[in-house]
């Protein structure tokens, strides 16, 4: 039987990223008695804390925790949450969990995050030069205080030695199923998807059509922040970076530095992030042809323009259309 133990970490933790787990690993246990199939295969899922009780959401929920970290020498896979706001002082309260999750690695458990779960996880330094992945919002911030980590953020799932990551809310459920299909088998995840209806090979598809770009202005150089306000406002011109060196006075050399330190980006994949974004809420909202929405957001090459737009969306313009705009959405 595999010991499961989902940490209740002090904070913001969200309440379904400890449900959802609970109930699929118990599903695969009521499965596999039903089918006649092995017990050994079966889980012994605990909920392991700092205290015997934590409340949630200003005392609207409260988690009773089977277990204390102490009470539990070993495990084969840790689960941890998804947690939200205040990811440093997160990763501040929870630092006890920092060494026994190193010393039950060591002694041979998995390990699995959940959305920003990934910020307490990295703190272990297990994935440092390994491939990670959180939601899409705390992709910025993460990787600035992870810079030794791999950062995959438009993957929904991450498997690399043991140690598992889920992208953003609730994808965290296409991890789990990941992780029952590879301990149960195929027709068993199968059967939890359905169950759960849940698209069990929704990780292939990645987080980049869900992803939103909010332009990454936590920083204080000010230069660099015109310019992303010039970008956004002027975005439909061309603009070159020449140009933009220029209007801040700073050589181009050195406005492309400090433009990539500051927004994790270059300023031309600044300048597509910005066109595409406008041309997603277009897509969304208008009754625009494609073409039509092209030509707004500055694009002449229809080529370019569907390149540039699957390669931070994951999807054509035409299947983006598809899946998002509020009138088709409605026929």
């Amino acid at each position: 039987m595999k010991r499961v133990s989902i940490l209740i970490p002090r904070g913001d933790v969200i309440l379904s990223s400890v449900v959802g787990p609970f109930k699929i690993f118990n599903a695969v246990n009521e499965y596999l008695i039903r089918t006649g199939q092995r017990v050994e295969n079966a889980y012994e899922v605990e909920l392991i804390g700092f205290n015997e009780k934590t409340d949630l959401y200003g005392g609207a929920f409260s988690i009773n925790t089977s277990k204390t970290i102490e009470d539990v020498q070993s495990t084969d896979l840790i689960v941890i949450p998804a947690v939200k706001s205040g990811l440093e002082t997160v990763v501040q309260n929870n630092k006890e969990y920092i060494p026994w999750i190193q010393e039950q690695y060591a002694n041979g458990a998995e390990v699995a995050s959940l959305c920003m779960g990934a910020f307490i996880l990295a703190s272990t330094g297990l994935v440092d030069g390994k491939a990670c992945t959180t939601h899409w919002l705390g992709a910025d911030a993460f990787r600035k205080a992870f810079p030794n980590v791999r950062l995959l953020e438009q993957k929904v799932i991450t498997d690399e030695n043991g140690i598992y990551t889920s992208g953003g809310a609730y994808s965290f459920l296409n991890l789990i199923l990941h992780l029952v299909e590879k301990f149960n088998g195929r027709e068993t995840a199968l059967y939890c998807a359905k169950l759960f209806e849940v698209d069990v090979d929704r990780d292939r598809q990645g987080q980049a059509q869900f992803a939103i770009f909010r332009g990454q202005k936590e920083h204080a150089d000010e230069p660099i922040i015109n310019a992303q306000v010039y970008i956004e406002n002027n975005f439909a011109e061309k603009i070159s970076v020449e140009k933009l060196a220029e209007m801040f006075a700073l050589s181009r050399r050195n406005f492309i530095r400090r433009f990539k330190k500051a927004t994790s980006n270059t300023p031309i994949e600044y300048i597509q992030r910005v066109k595409i974004e406008a041309a997603k809420k277009s897509l969304e909202a208008s009754g625009d042809t494609i073409n039509e929405v092209m030509y707004d957001i500055g694009y002449n090459d229809g080529k370019a323009f569907r390149n540039t737009f699957r390669k931070y969306t994951g999807l054509t313009p035409a299947e983006y259309k598809s899946r998002y705009n509020r009138v088709q959405a409605l026929n």
